[in-house]
C-alpha cells in the first residue's frame, strides 16, 4: 500500500478517549477488508499516530485488538505487520463462514428489497468483470456476503462478519490479481441470489455449503502450490 493510502485514513471520531482503540481497530480492519492493506504490510506507527492524531499507546491498543482477531502480528524489533494467512487460517475462516452464512440462509428473513439488493450487487460485479476492474469485483464479493450475514439483524453477527471479511480478503489476496479468479464467484453469487429469490431455502442452503467448500479447497490448493 502506498503513502497515499495512509494519508487517506481519517482522524475523524478518533479523539483520545476510552473507545479510541476500538475505532482505530475498526478503521484499519475496514482498510484490510477493502483490500487497501495487503498481507505482509508493515503498519507504520509514527505515520499513523500523526495521521490519526492519536497517541502511540492508543494505536498500539488498536493493534492488540487486531492481533487478537488474527489480522496483524508483532515481530520483535521489527514492528507490526498485517498477517500472512496459513492453511489453518483458511480452514478456520471457512468453519466460521459455514456457521454465519449458512445459518443466515437457514434462519433469517430475506425481504424483497434485500433480495433485490443481492441481485444489484451481482449486476455491479458483472459490469466490473466486463470492464476488467479487479478491485471492484473483489469488493462486490465482500459486500454480497456481508449482506447475506446482515439478514440475521444482529450487531454481534455483523461485527464478527467484519472480522471474517477482513481475514477473507487476506486469504484471497494471493489470487486477487487474477481477473478470472473472481469470475466463478460472480456466477456463484448470482446463482445463490436466484435460489434465495425463488424461496427454495433448502436448495439455497445446500448450494452455499457446496460453494464454500469449493472456495476453501481452491484457496488451500493454491497455498500448497
Amino acid at each position: 500500500m502506498t503513502d497515499v493510502m495512509w494519508h487517506s485514513l481519517s482522524a475523524e471520531g478518533l479523539s483520545e478517549h476510552a473507545h479510541a482503540p476500538e475505532r482505530v481497530a475498526e478503521l484499519l480492519r475496514g482498510a484490510i477488508s477493502a483490500g487497501a492493506i495487503r498481507p505482509g504490510t508493515k503498519l507504520p506507527e509514527v505515520q499513523l499516530t500523526h495521521q490519526l492524531e492519536i497517541s502511540r499507546h492508543t494505536l498500539r491498543s488498536g493493534f492488540q485488538i487486531l492481533a487478537a482477531e488474527g489480522l496483524v502480528e508483532k515481530h520483535p524489533n521489527r514492528g507490526v505487520f498485517v498477517h500472512q494467512p496459513t492453511a489453518e487460517d483458511i480452514e478456520e475462516i471457512y468453519r466460521v463462514r459455514r456457521v454465519l452464512e449458512v445459518g443466515a440462509v437457514r434462519t433469517a428473513d430475506f425481504p424483497p428489497e434485500e433480495l433485490e439488493q443481492l441481485h444489484l450487487i451481482v449486476s455491479g460485479a458483472e459490469l466490473a468483470r466486463e470492464l476488467g476492474d479487479v478491485p471492484a469485483m473483489a469488493q462486490a464479493n465482500q459486500v454480497f456476503h456481508r449482506t447475506i450475514a446482515a439478514q440475521v439483524r444482529s450487531p454481534m453477527i455483523d461485527a464478527l462478519m467484519e472480522q471474517v471479511l477482513a481475514r477473507m480478503r487476506l486469504a484471497f489476496h494471493a489470487k486477487s490479481e487474477q481477473p478470472s479468479f473472481h469470475h466463478t464467484y460472480i456466477r456463484r453469487n448470482g446463482e445463490l441470489a436466484t435460489l434465495l429469490s425463488s424461496g427454495d431455502r433448502q436448495a439455497a442452503e445446500d448450494y452455499l455449503v457446496e460453494y464454500l467448500g469449493a472456495a476453501e479447497a481452491e484457496l488451500l490448493e493454491h497455498l500448497d502450490s
